[in-house]
């Protein structure tokens, strides 16, 4: 895989993560824990579906292992960190607090990976997280718990990243059965939250949405996507998360950015255009294919 190909693929794994937000404004019923209980579920579902073909009778054995279990729970957190921020502290909070993942994911693969990270990459991590903090800095405050609970997502994302990176410079573990750990324990957790379960046949249908084409496929690709791509540079592209989820809830759910999130949203667009712009044309997979 090219170089130019893995980018691409990335921006399409953050345009399907994207999708949470506008989705979940159609919602009927379900709420709070609730969502990322049937979106874990769903997600759990669909992977057993997926890596059950791919990996038939050694699907079960790919479940165990230090390391795959260390990836599952960073995944666990991820799904579920998420959502209890946003039921403890506002969306800015949460967003802005995520928008630390590059950083940190640069600053590990730097410790623990010796990799390093190019300068154009820490000017593009630092343009995009002020961009990230125009779009929400007016909407700022509220308690700090919710703050620190939504730190579990960057260090979650960045911890994984580089667990990746350094289980696939090894023996070649498989860990596409680390999202499947994660989306059972993301599930389990939630459940006894999110009871009474209230969601409608509709909001059913729009979560199970969530769990096969928000979570599932593209976590799955991500992890591929980790042989291919320095981790750093993974964290920052999954930024145009934040800003593709915006666009989508101002055109699918009626709510309008502003100019502050305009602007933001431009200064991570350019951040993101022009870190992959100045990369060097002939730029090795970070890992060897399997």
């Amino acid at each position: 895989m090219t170089h130019r190909s893995a980018v691409l693929l990335m921006l399409l794994v953050t345009l399907m993560w994207s999708s949470a937000g506008v989705v979940t404004r159609h919602l009927d019923a379900a709420r709070g824990f609730e969502i990322t209980f049937w979106r874990s579920a769903f997600n759990a579902l669909a992977l057993v579906a997926i890596l059950g073909v791919m990996r038939g009778r050694a699907l079960l054995p790919a479940l165990r292992g230090a390391a795959v279990w260390a990836s599952g729970v960073c995944w666990a957190v991820m799904f579920t960190a998420f959502m209890v921020a946003l039921s403890l502290t506002t969306v800015a909070n949460v967003l802005v607090t995520m928008s630390l993942s590059p950083l940190f994911t640069a600053v590990f693969a730097w410790l623990f990976l010796k990799q390093p990270v190019p300068a154009r990459t820490w000017a593009a991590i630092v343009i995009a997280g002020a961009g990230i903090a125009w779009m929400f800095g007016g909407q700022l405050g509220g308690p700090l718990t919710g703050v620190i609970v939504a730190l579990g997502v960057p260090l979650a994302a960045a911890s994984n990243w580089c667990l990746l990176q350094k289980v696939g410079q090894g023996a070649g573990t498989d860990m596409l059965p680390a999202v499947l750990i994660g989306a059972l324990l993301s599930a389990a957790v939630t459940l006894p939250l999110a009871w009474p379960l209230q969601a409608s046949v509709h909001d059913l249908g729009l979560l199970g949405f969530l769990g096969v084409f928000q979570l599932a496929i593209p976590c799955l690709l991500a992890v591929r996507l980790a042989r291919e791509l320095p981790g750093h540079e993974l964290a920052l592209l999954g930024q145009a998360e934040t800003l593709l989820g915006v666009l989508w809830a101002w055109f699918f759910a009626g709510e309008h950015p502003g100019s502050a999130a305009l602007i933001g949203g431009s200064l991570v667009l350019a951040a993101l255009v022009a870190n992959e712009a100045l990369a060097p044309s002939s730029v090795k997979p970070v890992l060897k294919n399997a």
